[in-house]
Protein backbone atom coordinates (compact mmCIF):
# COMPACT_ATOMS: atom_id res chain seq x y z
CA UNK A 1 0.00 0.00 0.00
CA UNK A 2 2.99 2.64 0.71
CA UNK A 3 4.19 1.83 -2.41
CA UNK A 4 1.43 3.79 -4.57
CA UNK A 5 1.96 7.56 -3.09
CA UNK A 6 5.62 6.85 -3.82
CA UNK A 7 4.73 6.33 -7.47
CA UNK A 8 2.25 8.15 -7.92
CA UNK A 9 4.19 11.40 -7.78
CA UNK A 10 7.16 9.92 -9.62
CA UNK A 11 4.59 9.63 -12.29
CA UNK A 12 3.42 13.15 -12.51
CA UNK A 13 6.91 14.54 -11.95
CA UNK A 14 7.92 12.39 -15.14
CA UNK A 15 4.43 13.76 -17.04
CA UNK A 16 5.51 17.06 -15.96
CA UNK A 17 8.89 17.08 -17.14
CA UNK A 18 7.95 15.53 -20.52
CA UNK A 19 5.39 18.75 -20.87
CA UNK A 20 8.34 21.10 -20.05
CA UNK A 21 10.38 19.06 -22.24
CA UNK A 22 7.77 19.86 -25.28
CA UNK A 23 6.90 23.46 -24.23
CA UNK A 24 10.90 24.25 -24.49
CA UNK A 25 11.13 22.24 -27.56
CA UNK A 26 8.80 24.27 -28.85
CA UNK A 27 10.76 27.62 -28.18
CA UNK A 28 14.00 26.70 -30.07
CA UNK A 29 12.78 27.13 -33.57
CA UNK A 30 10.61 30.54 -33.74
CA UNK A 31 13.19 32.75 -33.37
CA UNK A 32 15.25 31.47 -36.66
CA UNK A 33 11.69 30.40 -38.44
CA UNK A 34 9.72 33.59 -37.84
CA UNK A 35 12.27 36.28 -39.81
CA UNK A 36 12.23 34.22 -43.27
CA UNK A 37 8.68 35.25 -44.20
CA UNK A 38 9.05 38.61 -43.46
CA UNK A 39 12.43 39.22 -44.39
CA UNK A 40 11.42 41.48 -47.51
CA UNK A 41 9.31 43.54 -45.22
CA UNK A 42 12.06 43.99 -42.59
CA UNK A 43 14.79 45.01 -45.69
CA UNK A 44 12.22 47.81 -46.95
CA UNK A 45 11.31 49.16 -43.25
CA UNK A 46 14.81 49.59 -42.35
CA UNK A 47 16.80 49.88 -45.18
CA UNK A 48 18.93 46.69 -45.06
CA UNK A 49 20.79 45.59 -48.22
CA UNK A 50 20.18 42.18 -49.74
CA UNK A 51 23.24 40.94 -48.12
CA UNK A 52 23.18 42.74 -44.57
CA UNK A 53 19.45 41.27 -44.60
CA UNK A 54 20.62 37.77 -45.40
CA UNK A 55 22.79 37.78 -42.17
CA UNK A 56 19.65 37.99 -40.39
CA UNK A 57 19.21 34.53 -41.49
CA UNK A 58 23.03 33.30 -40.94
CA UNK A 59 23.41 35.41 -37.56
CA UNK A 60 21.15 33.01 -34.97
CA UNK A 61 23.27 29.82 -36.35
CA UNK A 62 26.23 31.38 -35.99
CA UNK A 63 25.09 31.94 -32.20
CA UNK A 64 23.78 28.31 -31.67
CA UNK A 65 27.90 27.35 -32.28
CA UNK A 66 29.30 30.81 -30.58
CA UNK A 67 26.71 30.32 -27.04
CA UNK A 68 26.80 26.11 -26.71
CA UNK A 69 29.93 26.03 -24.44
CA UNK A 70 28.48 28.08 -22.31
CA UNK A 71 25.59 25.20 -22.04
CA UNK A 72 28.05 23.07 -19.70
CA UNK A 73 29.61 26.19 -17.66
CA UNK A 74 25.68 26.78 -16.47
CA UNK A 75 25.30 22.79 -16.00
CA UNK A 76 28.39 22.97 -13.61
CA UNK A 77 27.30 25.88 -11.79
CA UNK A 78 23.66 26.06 -11.21
CA UNK A 79 22.74 22.67 -12.44
CA UNK A 80 21.13 21.82 -16.65
CA UNK A 81 17.70 22.49 -14.97
CA UNK A 82 18.35 25.83 -14.31
CA UNK A 83 20.57 26.31 -17.03
CA UNK A 84 17.19 25.72 -19.25
CA UNK A 85 15.24 28.45 -17.41
CA UNK A 86 18.21 31.46 -17.55
CA UNK A 87 18.35 30.11 -21.27
CA UNK A 88 14.75 30.65 -21.98
CA UNK A 89 14.78 34.21 -20.50
CA UNK A 90 17.40 34.93 -22.35
CA UNK A 91 15.57 34.07 -25.32
CA UNK A 92 12.51 35.58 -24.24
CA UNK A 93 14.42 39.08 -24.30
CA UNK A 94 16.36 38.58 -27.53
CA UNK A 95 13.61 38.43 -29.33
CA UNK A 96 11.80 41.78 -27.65
CA UNK A 97 14.61 43.54 -28.45
CA UNK A 98 14.83 42.23 -32.10
CA UNK A 99 11.46 44.92 -32.48
CA UNK A 100 13.36 47.56 -30.77
CA UNK A 101 16.04 50.62 -31.97
CA UNK A 102 16.22 49.83 -35.14
CA UNK A 103 18.65 48.28 -36.89
CA UNK A 104 21.35 47.72 -33.69
CA UNK A 105 18.00 45.88 -31.80
CA UNK A 106 16.86 44.17 -34.47
CA UNK A 107 21.01 42.12 -34.77
CA UNK A 108 21.98 42.33 -30.70
CA UNK A 109 18.20 40.78 -30.06
CA UNK A 110 19.03 38.58 -32.70
CA UNK A 111 22.76 37.36 -31.02
CA UNK A 112 20.98 37.44 -27.61
CA UNK A 113 17.86 35.12 -28.74
CA UNK A 114 20.62 32.93 -30.44
CA UNK A 115 22.35 32.57 -27.48
CA UNK A 116 19.39 31.56 -25.79
CA UNK A 117 18.69 28.52 -28.03
CA UNK A 118 22.16 27.36 -28.32
CA UNK A 119 22.25 26.91 -24.39
CA UNK A 120 19.13 24.73 -23.91
CA UNK A 121 19.44 23.00 -27.52
CA UNK A 122 22.87 21.72 -25.25
CA UNK A 123 21.22 21.14 -22.33
CA UNK A 124 18.59 19.16 -23.29
CA UNK A 125 20.05 15.76 -24.68
CA UNK A 126 21.68 15.27 -21.72
CA UNK A 127 18.33 15.51 -19.70
CA UNK A 128 16.67 13.31 -21.42
CA UNK A 129 19.57 10.95 -21.57
CA UNK A 130 19.41 10.97 -17.80
CA UNK A 131 15.86 11.24 -17.29
CA UNK A 132 14.50 8.58 -19.52
CA UNK A 133 17.24 6.06 -20.31
CA UNK A 134 15.30 3.07 -21.63
CA UNK A 135 12.72 5.58 -23.77
CA UNK A 136 15.58 7.82 -24.84
CA UNK A 137 14.99 6.94 -28.59
CA UNK A 138 10.95 7.72 -28.55
CA UNK A 139 12.09 11.05 -25.91
CA UNK A 140 14.56 12.12 -28.49
CA UNK A 141 11.74 11.81 -31.45
CA UNK A 142 8.98 13.34 -29.55
CA UNK A 143 11.53 16.51 -28.58
CA UNK A 144 12.58 16.63 -32.51
CA UNK A 145 8.69 16.65 -33.15
CA UNK A 146 8.34 19.69 -30.78
CA UNK A 147 11.27 21.70 -32.58
CA UNK A 148 9.58 20.97 -35.86
CA UNK A 149 6.42 21.98 -34.72
CA UNK A 150 7.81 25.05 -33.00
CA UNK A 151 8.98 25.95 -36.34
CA UNK A 152 6.06 25.35 -38.46
CA UNK A 153 4.04 27.26 -36.40
CA UNK A 154 6.43 30.32 -36.67
CA UNK A 155 6.85 30.09 -40.68
CA UNK A 156 3.03 29.67 -40.63
CA UNK A 157 1.28 32.44 -38.80
CA UNK A 158 4.20 34.98 -38.61
CA UNK A 159 2.61 36.70 -42.26
CA UNK A 160 -0.92 36.91 -40.84
CA UNK A 161 0.26 38.13 -37.46
CA UNK A 162 2.14 41.01 -39.43
CA UNK A 163 -1.16 41.35 -41.81
CA UNK A 164 -3.19 41.56 -38.47
CA UNK A 165 -1.37 43.90 -36.74
CA UNK A 166 -0.11 45.86 -39.72
CA UNK A 167 3.67 45.60 -38.97
CA UNK A 168 6.38 42.93 -38.64
CA UNK A 169 7.23 43.97 -35.43
CA UNK A 170 4.66 42.92 -33.36
CA UNK A 171 4.71 39.29 -35.17
CA UNK A 172 8.07 38.67 -34.26
CA UNK A 173 7.77 40.28 -31.00
CA UNK A 174 5.07 37.56 -29.96
CA UNK A 175 7.20 34.81 -30.09
CA UNK A 176 7.71 35.44 -27.42
CA UNK A 177 5.21 34.95 -25.16
CA UNK A 178 5.48 31.12 -25.89
CA UNK A 179 8.60 31.43 -24.56
CA UNK A 180 7.06 32.73 -21.48
CA UNK A 181 4.67 30.14 -21.04
CA UNK A 182 7.27 27.34 -21.08
CA UNK A 183 9.12 29.30 -18.24
CA UNK A 184 6.63 28.79 -15.95
CA UNK A 185 5.81 25.17 -17.05
CA UNK A 186 9.71 24.82 -16.47
CA UNK A 187 9.94 26.48 -13.20
CA UNK A 188 9.19 23.01 -11.01
CA UNK A 189 12.25 21.11 -12.32
CA UNK A 190 14.27 24.13 -11.32
CA UNK A 191 13.73 22.80 -7.48
CA UNK A 192 15.05 19.27 -8.17
CA UNK A 193 18.38 20.86 -10.57
CA UNK A 194 20.82 18.86 -10.32
CA UNK A 195 24.50 19.66 -11.18
CA UNK A 196 26.82 17.85 -13.00
CA UNK A 197 30.61 18.84 -12.21
CA UNK A 198 31.78 16.66 -15.04
CA UNK A 199 29.90 18.71 -18.13
CA UNK A 200 32.20 21.53 -17.11
CA UNK A 201 33.67 21.22 -20.74
CA UNK A 202 34.08 18.46 -23.35
CA UNK A 203 36.85 16.18 -22.37
CA UNK A 204 40.31 15.84 -23.88
CA UNK A 205 39.52 12.16 -24.55
CA UNK A 206 36.42 13.51 -26.57
CA UNK A 207 38.39 15.86 -29.44
CA UNK A 208 40.50 12.73 -29.47
CA UNK A 209 37.47 10.22 -31.04
CA UNK A 210 36.94 9.48 -34.76
CA UNK A 211 33.32 8.93 -33.95
CA UNK A 212 32.60 12.26 -31.97
CA UNK A 213 33.80 14.15 -34.87
CA UNK A 214 31.98 12.03 -37.57
CA UNK A 215 29.13 12.50 -35.37
CA UNK A 216 29.78 16.29 -35.48
CA UNK A 217 30.05 16.33 -39.07
CA UNK A 218 26.45 15.44 -39.63
CA UNK A 219 25.10 17.55 -37.08
CA UNK A 220 26.46 20.48 -38.79
CA UNK A 221 25.86 19.46 -42.78
CA UNK A 222 22.45 17.78 -42.09
CA UNK A 223 21.69 21.07 -40.05
CA UNK A 224 22.92 23.48 -42.63
CA UNK A 225 20.66 22.26 -44.91
CA UNK A 226 17.98 23.03 -42.51
CA UNK A 227 19.03 26.38 -41.76
CA UNK A 228 18.93 26.90 -45.54
CA UNK A 229 15.32 26.28 -45.70
CA UNK A 230 14.63 28.02 -42.88
CA UNK A 231 16.33 31.13 -43.84
CA UNK A 232 15.47 31.52 -47.84
CA UNK A 233 13.14 28.81 -48.83
CA UNK A 234 10.08 31.43 -48.44
CA UNK A 235 12.91 33.06 -50.56
CA UNK A 236 13.22 30.73 -53.14
CA UNK A 237 9.44 30.30 -53.65
CA UNK A 238 8.57 33.40 -54.13
CA UNK A 239 11.13 33.73 -56.55
CA UNK A 240 9.04 30.70 -58.46
CA UNK A 241 6.13 32.83 -58.07
CA UNK A 242 4.45 32.19 -55.17
CA UNK A 243 2.68 35.06 -52.50
CA UNK A 244 4.98 35.79 -49.41
CA UNK A 245 1.93 34.56 -48.00
CA UNK A 246 1.99 31.28 -50.02
CA UNK A 247 5.67 30.93 -49.61
CA UNK A 248 5.40 31.50 -45.88
CA UNK A 249 2.75 28.75 -45.93
CA UNK A 250 4.23 26.02 -48.11
CA UNK A 251 7.43 26.06 -45.72
CA UNK A 252 4.98 25.73 -42.82
CA UNK A 253 3.72 22.84 -44.32
CA UNK A 254 7.11 21.69 -45.49
CA UNK A 255 8.36 21.57 -41.23
CA UNK A 256 4.88 20.30 -40.18
CA UNK A 257 5.93 17.12 -42.31
CA UNK A 258 9.14 16.84 -40.38
CA UNK A 259 6.69 15.86 -37.05
CA UNK A 260 5.95 12.71 -39.07
CA UNK A 261 9.71 11.49 -39.18
CA UNK A 262 10.82 13.37 -36.35
CA UNK A 263 9.26 10.52 -34.55
CA UNK A 264 9.88 7.62 -37.22
CA UNK A 265 13.61 8.44 -37.37
CA UNK A 266 14.56 7.85 -34.24
CA UNK A 267 12.03 4.71 -34.12
CA UNK A 268 13.64 3.05 -37.38
CA UNK A 269 17.47 4.10 -35.83
CA UNK A 270 16.84 1.71 -32.78
CA UNK A 271 15.31 -0.93 -34.78
CA UNK A 272 17.80 -1.06 -37.67
CA UNK A 273 21.28 -2.93 -37.36
CA UNK A 274 22.84 0.18 -37.37
CA UNK A 275 21.83 3.77 -38.29
CA UNK A 276 23.27 4.06 -41.40
CA UNK A 277 19.89 2.96 -43.93
CA UNK A 278 17.88 5.63 -42.22
CA UNK A 279 20.57 8.29 -42.90
CA UNK A 280 20.61 7.48 -46.29
CA UNK A 281 16.74 7.12 -46.65
CA UNK A 282 16.24 10.91 -45.39
CA UNK A 283 19.03 12.56 -47.06
CA UNK A 284 17.67 11.14 -50.45
CA UNK A 285 14.59 12.44 -49.36
CA UNK A 286 16.25 16.19 -48.35
CA UNK A 287 17.83 15.85 -51.67
CA UNK A 288 15.06 15.22 -53.96
CA UNK A 289 13.21 18.08 -52.18
CA UNK A 290 15.49 20.76 -52.26
CA UNK A 291 15.99 20.30 -56.02
CA UNK A 292 12.38 19.63 -56.63
CA UNK A 293 11.69 23.21 -55.13
CA UNK A 294 14.45 24.69 -57.23
CA UNK A 295 13.77 22.88 -60.71
CA UNK A 296 11.12 21.43 -60.80
CA UNK A 297 7.84 23.17 -62.68
CA UNK A 298 6.27 25.02 -60.19
CA UNK A 299 3.00 23.73 -59.87
CA UNK A 300 4.63 20.91 -57.99
CA UNK A 301 6.20 22.74 -55.81
CA UNK A 302 3.88 21.87 -52.99
CA UNK A 303 4.93 18.28 -53.92
CA UNK A 304 8.44 18.74 -53.28
CA UNK A 305 8.62 21.03 -49.88
CA UNK A 306 6.46 17.76 -48.45
CA UNK A 307 9.22 15.60 -49.24
CA UNK A 308 12.17 17.83 -48.29
CA UNK A 309 9.90 18.47 -45.04
CA UNK A 310 9.96 14.12 -44.32
CA UNK A 311 13.80 14.37 -45.26
CA UNK A 312 14.72 16.89 -43.02
CA UNK A 313 12.86 16.11 -39.85
CA UNK A 314 14.33 12.55 -40.19
CA UNK A 315 17.94 13.94 -40.50
CA UNK A 316 17.53 15.94 -37.37
CA UNK A 317 16.09 13.14 -35.25
CA UNK A 318 18.76 10.89 -36.75
CA UNK A 319 20.82 13.25 -35.83
CA UNK A 320 19.72 13.86 -31.97
CA UNK A 321 19.43 9.98 -31.49
CA UNK A 322 23.00 9.64 -32.54
CA UNK A 323 23.95 11.78 -29.48
CA UNK A 324 22.78 8.94 -27.00
CA UNK A 325 23.41 5.86 -29.18
CA UNK A 326 27.04 6.86 -29.94
CA UNK A 327 26.86 6.98 -25.76
CA UNK A 328 26.80 5.20 -22.80
CA UNK A 329 25.89 8.17 -19.72
CA UNK A 330 23.95 11.05 -19.78
CA UNK A 331 27.50 12.97 -18.46
CA UNK A 332 29.12 11.62 -22.67
CA UNK A 333 25.97 12.55 -23.94
CA UNK A 334 25.91 16.12 -22.66
CA UNK A 335 29.56 16.19 -23.41
CA UNK A 336 29.01 14.74 -26.96
CA UNK A 337 25.91 17.32 -27.45
CA UNK A 338 28.05 20.11 -26.59
CA UNK A 339 31.07 19.48 -29.27
CA UNK A 340 28.43 18.42 -31.86
CA UNK A 341 25.70 21.51 -31.64
CA UNK A 342 28.79 23.94 -30.94
CA UNK A 343 30.93 22.98 -33.65
CA UNK A 344 28.00 21.55 -35.95
CA UNK A 345 26.57 24.77 -35.87
CA UNK A 346 28.87 27.12 -36.28
CA UNK A 347 29.63 24.65 -39.56
CA UNK A 348 25.82 24.89 -40.82
CA UNK A 349 25.77 28.58 -40.28
CA UNK A 350 28.16 28.35 -43.36
CA UNK A 351 25.43 27.31 -45.47
CA UNK A 352 23.10 29.98 -45.74
CA UNK A 353 25.65 32.43 -45.52
CA UNK A 354 26.76 31.16 -48.75
CA UNK A 355 23.87 30.12 -50.46
CA UNK A 356 22.94 34.04 -50.02
CA UNK A 357 26.37 34.85 -51.56
CA UNK A 358 25.91 32.86 -54.56
CA UNK A 359 22.26 33.76 -54.69
CA UNK A 360 23.54 37.63 -54.80
CA UNK A 361 26.52 36.66 -57.54
CA UNK A 362 24.50 35.03 -59.46
CA UNK A 363 20.94 36.72 -59.47
CA UNK A 364 19.41 32.94 -59.68
CA UNK A 365 18.36 30.81 -56.77
CA UNK A 366 19.58 27.63 -59.59
CA UNK A 367 22.69 28.60 -59.02
CA UNK A 368 23.36 27.59 -55.57
CA UNK A 369 21.93 23.44 -56.44
CA UNK A 370 25.75 22.49 -57.31
CA UNK A 371 26.39 23.72 -53.58
CA UNK A 372 23.52 22.65 -52.09
CA UNK A 373 24.74 18.54 -53.66
CA UNK A 374 28.46 19.00 -51.79
CA UNK A 375 26.54 19.97 -48.61
CA UNK A 376 24.04 16.88 -49.04
CA UNK A 377 27.17 14.55 -50.39
CA UNK A 378 29.13 15.81 -47.18
CA UNK A 379 26.14 14.88 -45.15
CA UNK A 380 26.13 11.50 -46.47
CA UNK A 381 29.85 10.66 -46.12
CA UNK A 382 29.66 11.60 -42.01
CA UNK A 383 26.04 9.72 -41.69
CA UNK A 384 27.62 6.50 -42.91
CA UNK A 385 30.96 6.90 -40.39
CA UNK A 386 28.59 7.81 -37.56
CA UNK A 387 25.76 5.74 -37.95
CA UNK A 388 27.61 2.11 -37.67
CA UNK A 389 26.82 0.78 -34.11
CA UNK A 390 29.65 1.72 -32.33
CA UNK A 391 30.06 4.06 -28.64
CA UNK A 392 32.34 6.40 -27.04
CA UNK A 393 32.67 7.27 -23.73
CA UNK A 394 33.06 4.65 -20.36
CA UNK A 395 30.25 3.43 -18.12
Amino acid sequence: MSAVPDILPARHGHALLLAGIILVGLNLRPALSSISPVLEDIRLTLGLSAVTAGWLTTLPVFCLGLFAPLAPLLARRIGPERGILVALAVLAGGMLLRTRFGIPGLFAGTVIAGAGIGIAGVLLPGIVKRNFPAQADLMTGVYTMALCAGAALAAGFTVPLAQYFGSWRPAIASWALLAVLAALLWLPQVRHAHTLNSQAQVPARLWREPLAWQVTLFMGLQSSTAYIVFGWLPSILQARGLTPLAAGGWMSVSVMMQLITSLGGPWLARRARDQRGPIVLMLTLTAAGLFGCLYAPATQLPLWAVVLGLGQGGNFSLALSLLVLRTRNATTAAQLSGMAQGLGYTLAALGPLTIGMVREWSGSWQATGPLLALIVLGALIAGLAAGRDRKIGHD
